[in-house]
């Protein structure tokens, strides 16, 4: 029996530690998925970029016409919502687990935003539909929720914010009030992903309903706001490194006394913390399995050029040069590394939702895609000026998982958090370690011994 086709993409021995955890169903979808991107997505990547217009107003308003049809062909072959596990939404979801979508999203990882996409699993349309799912009304998700998993729509998420530190969510001023029948929204947000694309539809706004609670965590709300609602006004779209990501873009957005039905609020009043802490949870893990991906391609990128007989120098391969064999395998050694911490990650999801998982979602976070852009790194070195240059998408890449430390909670952030949570630790610790030597204490005066000077 022929091996799994993933083996070429990751490794033989971690496949087999997980292989007995993936069903029938997964395998035939994941093999069925690398066939659809090696032989339609990868191959249209340049295209894709190539069909971009560089007018900055029309870059704006255009539907890659490839990514169109890309996404129709992934429709008919089941490759779709491959994101949303029916185990947590019965009701939307497919039959996977967040280790078998984690798996998947590795080798959607080595096509970007364009592979993604092509399959409706995208940011920040992911997180998006996973609130709807989980928290919205049935009214709410007839018209929201289903253009969403149909790919009909896209959608924003509109959190981080202007002149306060958005790494706190309890900082946000957006206020939302309820005036009559109507929620007001009034606020100055930036680096919304997803705003600038024509087709978004929709954005699920963080504010501030009630901010005399004395529990600060009960202060926030989330409102769904059409796009096109009177008062939604797009700014500009704030460049990343130098790239604007058009037409999705990242935008500085104010909302200006926005009005929407109360029916438009998410869940209920000042359950906005509550929610994001559901949503990001998820979709932190997402960009993670997407960010192992990513460094495996870059590695491909590496090892094809320093294997590259016309860019010999000195008369040597790049190979025989210096630390190359080195950053090779360092790199190797941190992409296996790394895809287990996302495997042990995906799998305490699976066991115990998101809320159950934060130690390893918070742990794989800051790990990965620091990981991710040091690889990243070895290989633009080995590039030289080119590795820089839009003639590879080795810089692209970089600036995207370089901002992945900052996206969806900093580095600094998680990694605070877990050495809490590990502080936590010493009292129990410091008991069984106490519990030893008395042991130790016991056994050495039976022997007549003494273990310490």
């Amino acid at each position: 029996m022929s091996p799994h086709p993933i083996v070429e993409y990751t490794s033989a021995s971690s496949w087999a530690m997980i292989e007995d955890k993936i069903s029938p169903f997964a395998k035939d979808t994941l093999a069925k998925l690398i066939k659809f991107l090696e032989d339609e997505v990868y191959p249209a990547a340049r295209v894709a970029h190539a069909q971009l217009p560089k007018d900055p107003e029309q870059r704006w308003k255009t539907v890659i016409p490839v990514l169109a049809e890309l996404k129709e062909k992934a429709k008919k072959l089941g490759l779709w919502n491959l994101f949303l596990s029916k185990a947590h939404y019965p009701q939307f979801g497919v039959p996977l687990t967040n280790l078998e979508y984690g798996v998947m999203a590795e080798v959607l990882g080595r096509g970007g935003q364009l592979a993604s996409e092509s399959v409706n699993c995208s940011a920040p349309d992911t997180g998006n539909m996973e609130v709807l799912a989980r928290y919205a009304s049935p009214e709410q998700q007839k018209k929201w929720l289903v253009p969403l998993l149909n790919g009909e729509i896209r959608s924003a998420f509109a959190m981080t914010e202007r002149f306060v530190a958005s790494s706190d969510a309890t900082n946000i001023r957006t206020t939302i009030r309820q005036e009559g029948n109507e929620i007001v929204i009034s606020g100055h947000k930036w680096y919304i992903s997803g705003a600038g694309d024509p087709r978004c539809a929709l954005h699920l706004v963080l504010g501030k309903s009630d901010p005399d609670n004395s529990d600060k965590y009960r202060q926030q709300s989330i409102v769904i706001v059409p796009a096109n609602a009177p008062g939604v006004k797009v700014i500009r779209p704030m460049g990343v490194f130098g790239y604007d990501d058009a037409p999705e873009g990242h935008c500085e957005i104010i909302y200006d006394n926005v009005r929407v039905p109360v029916e438009n609020l998410v869940y209920g009043w000042g359950k906005g913390f509550e929610i994001i802490q559901g949503r990001l949870g998820p979709g932190r893990i997402h960009h993670c399995m997407r960010s192992v991906g990513a460094a495996s391609y870059a590695l491909d990128l590496l090892l094809q050029r320093v294997t590259d007989p016309a860019k010999k120098t000195f008369g040597k391969y790049l190979y025989e040069h210096g630390t190359v064999v080195s950053d090779i395998a360092q790199s190797r050694a941190e992409i296996e590394a790394a895809r287990l911490l996302v495997y042990s990650a995906a799998l305490q999801i699976d066991k115990m939702k998101a809320k159950g998982a934060l130690k390893e979602i918070g742990i794989a976070k800051f790990v990965v895609p620091s990981m991710a852009c040091q690889v990243i790194d070895r290989a633009i070195q080995a590039y030289g000026a080119e590795g820089v240059s839009q003639d590879t998408p080795l810089a692209a890449m970089y600036a995207g998982l370089r901002t992945l430390r900052i996206a969806d909670g900093p580095d600094a952030v998680h990694i605070q958090q877990i050495g809490q949570r590990e502080l936590k630790r010493a009292p129990a610790v410091t008991q069984r370690h106490a519990e030893v030597r008395k042991k130790e204490k016991t056994i050495a005066e039976r022997f007549g011994v003494k273990v310490q000077l």
